[in-house]
């Protein structure tokens, strides 16, 4: 007989496509420290770098109805290099962010992502991002282990774990090195956080700078990979960037890479690792059934393949994009628009940030200029000519008429994203 449908409803539960988290990143955190090794570390607070501006955040969430702030911070400003990556912290450092944290998450009553903006180096971000040592990297003897990497968000989630609005992103953008790697920093951090007790939503990369449209290229993908992380609480979910300039980098004011074109493999991986069971238990027939869509890649139809698959498709696989962005002109509108709605048409991804708001900006823009100053999404923003920022001419006209009216204000979050409703 078959199994009914009440019983398969924890497989299924989510498949309606709906965005429960939506916002804006908070860059500032990561500032002060460029320039020779040693620069700004530890920098001075509200000088050097910032967090947030907690006037920005009232008007992002009391006039914006965002519920959702990505907060960045430096590895080495809250484990100094004489101490090293570890459970070691620089405690007024470490008080000031959670200072940030607390103004989102208990203030507001949004949601904060923890965002080590480290691209999975230690130890010299004077470069970013390509400096400091590749975390895990045997051959290099100043490098952090994975081990020292676990030790450090087991740390992070013993002080956080109480705080059910906070979400743990494991680390900002690795790049140049193996998949393997990512993939094993990524499971100590996972098995340090639940080892602590702690329930909160984790949020993972990939490699490639974690880019959406690289997710299945080349010779290493981390589509070959990502997929064998364990969670014993299963919530974890994917941690995605992707902008829409000709080379994926965020940096040019013309946007041509469409989201719907260049997220379509990443999509269809994501469905397959978030795939329905049905079993079979007069025949012992396991079959794998997608939501939705072809794969390129078939799920096997062998009885034993199928079991091996069994097992490895329990993740309920979600997606953040926690990174993307446009400049202030038509094509880029367009774009933006058309990706936003791509989320909201899929059911994978369940959350956003835009890049980026925060305090330090000014008239330098964080994204997609071509090194002119067009200002930032942070409110009040202005370019260099003195006339409207970002935040007029890209958020409020493109971006804030998609944030969904009904997001999730209250409880834990899960990959399967909680009650919807209006902030009270």
């Amino acid at each position: 007989m078959k199994v009914t449908s009440a019983l398969l409803a924890p497989f299924i539960a989510g498949a309606s496509a709906t965005i429960y988290y939506a916002g804006v990143a908070e860059s500032g955190g990561e500032f002060g420290a460029y320039g020779t090794p040693g620069t700004g570390i530890p920098g001075t607070f509200g000088r050097d770098y910032q967090f947030i501006s907690e006037a920005g955040i009232d008007t992002h969430v009391d006039q914006n109805q965002l519920n959702l702030f990505r907060i960045a911070f430096l590895l080495e400003r809250m484990c100094p290099p004489a101490t090293g990556l570890g459970a070691t912290f620089d405690e007024a450092h470490y008080n000031q962010y959670k200072q940030a944290v607390d103004y989102v998450t208990v203030t507001k009553g949004a949601y904060a992502i923890l965002d080590p903006h480290n691209y999975m180096r230690y130890n010299d971000p004077s470069s970013q991002p390509y400096s400091g040592s590749v975390i895990g990297n045997t051959s290099d003897t100043k490098a952090a282990t994975t081990a020292q990497f676990g030790e450090f968000w087991g740390e992070l989630a013993k002080r956080f774990k109480d705080n059910e609005k906070v979400i743990f992103g494991l680390m900002n953008e690795p790049h140049d090195m193996t998949s393997k790697l990512v993939l094993e920093n990524n499971q100590a951090a996972i098995t340090a956080i639940r080892a602590t007790g702690a329930k909160n939503l984790i949020i993972m990369p990939g490699n490639s700078w974690s880019g959406g449209h690289a997710w299945t290229e080349g010779s290493d993908p981390s589509s070959a990979i990502m997929n064998q992380f364990q969670d014993p609480l299963n919530n974890t979910a994917i941690d995605i960037h992707e902008y829409l300039d000709i080379d994926y980098s965020g940096s040019h004011t013309q946007c041509a890479n469409d989201a719907a074109t260049h997220l379509t493999e990443l999509t269809k991986w994501l469905k397959h690792f978030s795939s329905s069971v049905v079993l079979d238990i007069a025949t012992s027939d396991f079959t794998l059934q997608p939501h939705s869509a072809t794969l390129a890649t078939p799920i096997p139809t062998q009885p034993s393949q199928q079991i091996a698959n069994l097992q490895t498709q329990t993740h309920n696989l979600k997606a953040f994009i926690t990174e993307f962005g446009g400049a202030n002109n038509t094509g880029c509108a367009t774009m933006l628009k058309d990706m936003v709605n791509y989320m909201s048409d899929n059911n994978e991804y369940i959350g956003w940030t835009a890049w980026a708001a925060g305090p330090f900006w000014g008239p330098n823009s964080p994204c997609c200029s071509d090194s002119t100053l067009l200002g930032s999404l942070e409110p009040g923003s202005k370019a260099g000519d003195g006339g409207p920022g970002l935040y007029d001419t890209v958020w409020l006209p493109v971006l804030q008429p998609l944030v969904p009216k009904l997001l999730q204000w209250s409880g834990l979050a899960t990959v399967d994203g909680g009650e919807l409703s209006t902030k009270s």
